[in-house]
């Protein structure tokens, strides 16, 4: 295998320093839209389609305030956790905000080409239809983990059942799951939440 020179390795070093920062500049700018832009706004509307009605207003603004938090902490290239049973390294991949972005850009302009109305100002069923267009292909057997999420529908969706919350809602019950409960609770049963109507 041949050995680079000094020289060498700094210009290949140098060459790819401003890939880098055009992906890092990039991402950045994704997460800005998705939090504070247009597509902010359709990812609301998208949440009122894709997360259980249950939820409430409150309740869905709280997970998508979530969903743009972790959108925002993201970073290419950390180790993930290993599933049960192996021991080989995964990584994170690259930032799917910047695809995801793109995706709610697309929702905003189909919605415009159909309805003339940005998605989050057209009817639950215009939005249910518009998405359910899109989605048309893709078949899932499961939930994919979040960053692994073809679609920002499909990763809101995913980032959701992953949650505590998801699993206090299923049982009615404050489970507090990935929580830290003291000791003394152990034995109790989780105390019981009424359901939203």
């Amino acid at each position: 295998m041949p050995v680079l020179s000094r020289r060498s390795f700094v210009a290949a070093l140098s060459a790819a320093v401003p890939v880098v920062a055009f992906v890092r500049r990039a991402h950045a700018l994704s997460v800005e839209a998705i939090i504070t832009g247009a597509p902010a706004l359709a990812l609301r509307a998208l949440a009122d389609v894709v997360l259980p009605s249950e939820l409430g207003p409150e309740g869905t603004g709280q997970v998508v305030r979530d969903f743009q938090r972790w959108i925002d902490a993201y970073r290419q290239g950390v180790e993930l956790t290993h599933g049960y049973g192996t021991s080989r390294l995964r990584f994170s991949g690259p930032t799917p905000a910047t695809r995801w972005a793109g995706q709610l850009d697309a929702l905003d302009a189909e919605s415009r080409r159909r309805h003339a109305k940005p998605f989050a100002q057209v009817t639950t069923e215009r939005r249910e239809a518009i998405l359910r267009e899109v989605l048309r292909e893709d078949r899932l057997d499961r939930i994919p983990a979040v960053g692994e999420a073809r679609h920002v529908a499909i990763a809101l969706v995913a980032f959701f059942y992953d949650s505590p919350a998801a699993t206090d809602l299923c049982y009615e019950s404050r489970i507090g799951r990935q929580t830290c409960r003291p000791l003394a609770q152990a034995a109790m049963e989780p105390a019981r939440i009424g359901r939203r109507r």
